[in-house]
């Protein structure tokens, strides 16, 4: 995956920072985004973080993912 890429979650994953669903548990299982960053480096230092794909659904909604929640449309 890249930075531009349509994506779609395929697993069930839920959340509680929905902006519709705040505080509550929901479910982003079928919802669709563009990857819009890859954490890779921090400060100029590399990390591997647990959560590296970051995608935008909405205008106030982001989420950090793994690469094997996600399938490329």
């Amino acid at each position: 995956m890249k930075v531009g890429d349509r994506v779609r979650v395929k697993d069930s994953v839920v959340v509680y920072h929905h902006p519709e669903h705040r505080n509550q548990p929901f479910d982003i299982k079928g919802t669709e985004g563009d990857v819009v960053g890859i954490a890779t480096q921090w400060r100029d230092r590399p990390v591997s973080a647990n959560l590296p794909i970051v995608v935008q659904f909405s205008k106030k909604f982001k989420a950090h993912l793994r690469e094997n929640e996600l399938e490329v449309i």
